[in-house]
């Protein structure tokens, strides 16, 4: 006897869809899809409340997991970390913004692929510490920066610690992604250890590493040659004035006979 499955439950997910192409608050569309999905589903409105209590009960220490981390570095942002991050990379001549992200490129694959996930992240590491730092560094170089500069900086930080850890902790045996994989193929009949994945995971995180070190090579050289020309751009008057008082030492000398 065939039974016929219902797929009104997944106009849930149109309904993420929709509210985020609209950008309405998140936690918004999330519980009106849940509730619309219930709805499509044919549950009551009590089971429907139900579950979602029961969801809350048990994910209620999660947003306590994330937000004292991030309350303790809003104390550390408020008491100078930004600032104290800035004036120590400053005082490092040979430092760039290529180089200082390539470094934190290395260490945030090496920590990813021992399960160390945490050591980084956008609000605990790149916000507060690589963005200024890489900040720092080009201004400590070129003088003030523009705003344009400086988004573009952030963006190169951000996206650096997404690569570090996405290959990075592709190599962590226990990794979710990993046991995942092997679960699926062995329900299809495939067996694969979990270090097998693993190890060919290393040839995909070092080319990662090859090709995102060598678009941080050329942020560098961007910046070389962008702020640069502006720094020597901006003496012009200076130019000027070298080349007026040797024109005027003839002019004086030629009184003076």
């Amino acid at each position: 006897m065939q039974t016929t499955v219902s797929l009104w439950p997944l106009i849930g997910v149109a309904v993420i869809i929709v509210g985020f192409l609209l950008r309405f608050n998140p936690m918004l569309i999330v519980a009106v899809a849940a509730i619309i999905t219930g709805f499509a589903a044919h549950f009551p409105p009590e089971k429907i409340l139900a579950l979602i209590g029961t969801g809350f009960i048990k994910t209620r220490n999660i947003p306590l997991i994330i937000l004292l981390p991030l309350a303790v570095i809003g104390l550390l942002e408020r008491h100078g970390l930004r600032e104290r991050a800035q004036a120590w990379i400053s005082g490092i001549k040979a430092a760039t913004a290529g180089r200082l992200l390539i470094v934190y490129l290395a260490v945030r694959e090496l920590t990813a692929a021992v399960g160390l996930t945490g050591l980084g992240g956008h609000p605990q590491m790149v916000r507060p510490l690589i963005a200024p730092m890489a900040e720092g560094a080009t201004e400590n170089r070129f003088g003030k920066i523009s705003d344009a500069v400086r988004f573009r900086l952030r963006a190169f930080s951000a996206a650096t610690d997404n690569v570090g850890l996405f290959f990075g902790e592709d190599i962590f045996v226990a990794f979710g992604a990993i046991v995942l994989m092997t679960t699926f193929l062995k329900e299809a009949g495939i067996v694969v250890e979990p270090i097998h994945v693993a190890v060919w995971g290393i040839p995909t995180a070092i080319s990662a590493f090859i090709v995102h070190g060598f678009r941080l090579w050329l942020l560098d050289r961007w910046l070389e040659r962008e702020l640069r020309g502006k720094v020597s751009g901006g003496t012009p008057s200076a130019k000027a004035t070298a080349t007026s008082t040797p024109s005027s030492a003839p002019r004086a000398t030629g009184d003076e006979a």
